[in-house]
């Protein structure tokens, strides 16, 4: 293990992770960035977005996130200051401890660090639905767009669109209701993949008024040709039509590595912080979906990753103040 103490470690490669290294770097401080393994990267979201079009300047990019994410760090390793930077290509993290007031980092090639800081931006992932036990026949409508998670991002794909929604009970209803009366989508059909359909009483309501059709029966098969979604057969022996699918299954929240550190959660498990991201373990922040309470969109997880960065930049300046008076 090398005896170098860095002052900032960056942990994920996304959106968040991207901005914490940008704003550590430009502040002048030294920052360790761990983007993470090719097999990370399958895991996280920013994998699975191609356009993003709620974002200015992103239209341009096949791949959405990702392809400004790597100008951005390239700029970072070529220009003034590209010595602060030391960046662990294709690497991610398998462990971490604290010792009094710094961090061991274990990378994925077993090799250790010493931090003062931590910026944890690992993220989350959207649970997919398994059809026939796997996840594979749904990820080539996601990868295009025709299967989506987020309402914010991607919820104007559906405009006057025959619409379905996988998912259960209340959650999985109010995204149908919402996109209906945003988007006026001619049809809604809420697909409960082989679970009871139970609501509350004012959800029931609203699904009557709106005729929505409500299927308990398992999906067997997508009907489409992988460029066009069509619909779905169902166990049932029933075909639903449709135009573009939302899948509101939940979360899997990648927060293994905060958890370690006794970080708390919230019942869900997104760890919870204070207002600049600094977790209840002095000195470990977190950036970007992972952070409890707000939104999960880019625009936030920069803001996340500036108020962190610039929180441990204040520390850092501070701590050089007192050993100069």
């Amino acid at each position: 293990m090398s005896e170098k103490v860095y002052p900032i470690c960056v942990i994920g490669g996304g959106s968040a992770g991207t901005m914490a290294v940008i704003r550590s770097v430009l502040n002048n401080d030294e920052t360790l960035f761990f983007p993470g393994t090719p097999k990370d990267k399958k895991r996280s979201r920013d994998f699975w977005v191609s356009k993003v079009e709620n974002m200015p300047a992103h239209l341009g990019y096949k791949k959405g996130i990702v392809q400004p994410n790597k100008e951005s760090i390239d700029w970072l390793e070529n220009g003034n200051f590209k010595e602060k930077l030391h960046h662990k290509k294709r690497q991610g993290v398998t462990g971490i401890q604290k010792t009094g007031d710094l961090f061991q980092i274990i990378s994925s090639e077993d090799e250790k660090y010493l931090c003062e800081y931590v910026i944890l931006c690992t993220g989350v992932m959207d649970v997919q639905p398994k059809i026939g036990g796997s996840i594979d026949p749904i990820l080539p409508y996601a990868n295009i767009q025709l299967a989506d998670y987020c309402l914010r991002c991607d919820g104007h794909h559906v405009l006057n669109k025959r619409l379905s929604v996988i998912g259960e009970g209340d959650g999985a209803a109010w995204v149908g209701i919402m996109l209906k009366e945003r988007y006026e989508c001619p049809q809604v059909d809420l697909l409960m993949h082989g679970k009871r359909a139970a609501f509350s009483e004012d959800v029931q309501k609203l699904i009557n008024k709106y005729q929505f059709n409500v299927f308990e029966s398992e999906i067997t098969e997508v009907i489409g040709d992988r460029k066009v979604l069509k619909g779905y057969k169902l166990s049932n022996g029933e075909n639903v039509e449709t135009d573009f699918t939302f899948i509101s299954l939940g979360m899997i929240v990648y927060n293994e590595l905060a958890v370690s550190l006794g970080a708390d959660v919230d019942k869900r498990g997104f760890v919870l912080t204070d207002e600049k991201g600094e977790t209840s373990v002095s000195n470990l922040f977190v950036a970007g979906d992972l952070r409890a309470n707000s939104m999960k969109q880019i625009y936030t997880a920069w803001n996340h990753a500036v108020e962190s960065a610039d929180k441990i930049n204040g520390r850092i300046r501070a701590k050089k103040r007192a050993t100069q008076l």
